[in-house]
């Protein structure tokens, strides 16, 4: 027994290192998948603009004078018609009352004188009087009345010249601060710039747009206009314009074509275009200079689908995703995309909305591969629900 002790140790051993040199196959790779998320998508036509008051008005002073008061807080909203500055009406109200006297002294002088032709034609018809009398009675007649239609118009301009030493908000906006303080001379030889109004509502934003571009605008103009048969005149044909006035990913302002140069610039081979945008309020959302991006929408497309970023790939080839096939055994395919919308991509090309695609553990795979699959919504993966997403975490994270 003891004598084969050694035998046995040894079969033990290679019985041992046979077993350690079975392979074991290694579990498929987990991977996420996800079907297509499939919306209506519009295609724009994007610019780059400037936003623009809808007015500017230059408030000056038209009549000589001292500066006596003014009645606005600079930077606030007016109303057309509201007092703004008061110029000294003491040597205007004089002019006044000594054009007045003068309307009165030339019909004084005007009645005499009709009277003394009343006189002079009935004489001449008795034959007391020559021709030469009475035509010097209708000369004076025609010379009073001339002079009480000078006198008129002095008064009148005596009268718009007070007038103008009250000097009111031409329009409504926003009025500037004031370039002249009370107690300064102006007028004095010049219209002296006294503020600015600003009308903020509606916004203009003018913009350019290529010769290809307005081809495809004009063309869904037109489609528009047919579209709005019927309706009301105002509402025939109104393209729809989106502005966005800062580095965010929507387009908050929404507002209508309403203007277009009547040809191209021959220099840059564009037209100017101007859309207007409602923009009410005290504290109005836009102001005139602004940079803005503004998108045209020219068609609408069915049931495209989108997926995650995270879910594309690329290599020489160009952009490329995996999708689940039989058996559970990834395929390379590929994509051509398009915009972004929410955080999703539309795929153009490439792939079908029922089709299961990876958008977590890409990097672990490779065209043909098994993987073990666990599936998700793609929902889940838009910019909003991730940003709610990071919200909740930061907000536990601090509790």
């Amino acid at each position: 027994m003891i004598r084969n002790l050694p035998l046995v140790l040894m079969l033990l051993v290679l019985a041992a290192c046979e077993e350690s040199n079975t392979y074991v196959e290694p579990p498929p790779p987990r991977v996420t998948v996800a079907t297509p998320a499939v919306q209506n998508v519009t295609d724009y036509l994007y610019f780059t603009g400037t936003t623009q008051a809808a007015a500017v008005v230059d408030v000056r002073a038209r009549v000589a004078g001292e500066l006596r008061s003014m009645s606005f807080t600079p930077g606030r909203q007016v109303a057309e018609g509201d007092p703004l500055f008061m110029i000294d009406q003491r040597e205007y109200q004089a002019d006044l009352e000594i054009a007045k006297a003068e309307v009165s002294s030339a019909q004084a002088q005007k009645v005499e004188a009709d009277r003394s032709l009343e006189r002079a034609q009935t004489l001449i018809k008795r034959g007391n009087i020559s021709q030469a009398s009475l035509d010097e009675a209708e000369a004076a007649a025609r010379t009073t009345a001339a002079e009480v239609a000078v006198k008129q118009a002095a008064l009148r301009q005596a009268e718009l010249d007070l007038e103008y030493t009250e000097i009111r908000a031409p329009i409504a906006g926003r009025v500037g601060r004031n370039m002249v303080d009370v107690g300064n001379l102006v007028g004095e030889g010049e219209a002296t710039l006294l503020t600015t109004i600003t009308a903020n509502d509606p916004m203009f934003v003018y913009f350019n747009i290529n010769e290809r571009d307005l081809l495809a605008g004009m063309e869904q103009y037109r489609a528009e206009a047919e579209k709005a048969a019927g309706t009301a005149p105002e509402a025939q044909g109104n393209l729809r314009v989106e502005m966005a006035t800062d580095d965010r990913e929507d387009y908050p302002f929404v507002g209508i074509l309403d203007f277009a140069e009547s040809a191209l610039n021959p220099e840059t081979g564009t037209l100017q275009l101007r859309a207007r945008f409602e923009n009410p309020g005290p504290f109005a959302a836009l102001i005139s200079g602004l940079f803005a991006r503004v998108r045209v929408p020219v068609a609408e497309r069915q049931d495209l689908p989108l997926v995650t970023e995270r879910a594309i790939s690329s290599d020489q080839s160009g952009r490329f995703v995996y999708v689940l096939g039989a058996e559970n055994e990834v395929e390379k395919r590929g994509v051509t995309i398009g915009q972004l919308i929410d955080g999703l991509r539309v795929i153009e090309s490439g792939l079908a909305a029922g089709e299961k695609v990876v958008v977590n553990g890409i990097q672990r795979i490779r065209a043909g591969s098994i993987v073990d699959p666990q599936e998700a919504e793609m929902t889940a993966f838009t910019a909003t629900a991730l940003g709610a997403g990071a919200a909740e975490t930061t907000q536990s994270a601090t509790q």
